[in-house]
């Protein structure tokens, strides 16, 4: 029988404790008691643990042995700011196919009433990637970063294949380009970002800024997808190649 899975709030080398809704949801809703097992997530590791106490609002748990797990993919996705439920969406998804890390940020197209309410968002991302982590049984939890404007964000990665999904680009598709950054690349899994546009595309001086940081415009096929449809799309075929 698969053991249920917990992202543990606190830890150390032979102990973890969670806190808040996990806690709640164990205690009343699975009448959490002492003895009970479970994988349990402490920074990028996985442990099998077993309950060793139940207090107040938190469950503590001691850490038995570790268990073997697939750290999350190098990828990261910048998402220019879109209608929050798709958001919600693209987040959750692209954590169950391994994504590291989000950078929500602010484009010229983006809707100006979801830019004004989007940071008040940002903790609520969090906990849909952190679900969406325990959900699939990932042994870490992506990274969801405060929101920035895209110039930030274009300027802030690390080294590696920086791409950017456009509409206009046709010549080189995401697969191709994968392909060649893969034939080159000195590590097995090299590090991709991904930059995914609001739902009315770049601007013409945001595709310019891309070019000059060093970004690669990639078509994802002849069709106009929505945001969320091309991020996942982009998420997909990343993690496959890099499977």
């Amino acid at each position: 029988m698969t053991r249920r899975r917990w992202i543990a709030d606190s830890w150390d080398e032979t102990s973890a404790s969670v806190k808040g809704e996990q806690a709640a949801h164990l205690v009343r809703v699975l009448r959490a008691q002492t003895g009970m097992e479970c994988d349990m997530v402490a920074g990028d590791r996985v442990w099998r643990a077993v309950i060793s106490g139940v207090s107040g609002d938190a469950v503590q748990f001691t850490l038995l042995s570790e268990v073997e797990a697939e750290p999350a993919l190098p990828v990261t996705l910048l998402l220019s700011v879109f209608k929050f439920d798709r958001m919600e969406w693209i987040i959750e998804k692209a954590t169950e196919l391994g994504a590291a890390r989000f950078i929500p940020m602010t484009a010229r197209r983006s809707e100006k009433h979801l830019v004004q309410a989007a940071q008040a968002r940002v903790e609520r991302w969090r906990r849909v990637a952190r679900e969406a982590a325990k959900q699939s049984r990932r042994s870490d939890v992506p990274v969801v970063e405060d929101l920035v404007p895209l110039k930030t964000a274009v300027r802030s990665g690390a080294a590696g294949l920086r791409l950017l999904l456009a509409e206009q680009e046709r010549s080189t598709t995401l697969y191709a380009a994968m392909q060649v950054a893969l034939q080159q690349a000195t590590v097995e899994k090299p590090a991709v970002e991904l930059a995914v546009g609001p739902e009315g595309g770049w601007t013409a001086d945001e595709e310019a800024l891309f070019a000059v940081e060093g970004w690669q415009a990639v078509s994802l096929g002849p069709r106009i997808l929505r945001a969320e449809t091309a991020g996942i799309t982009a998420m997909a075929v990343v993690a496959a190649m890099l499977a």
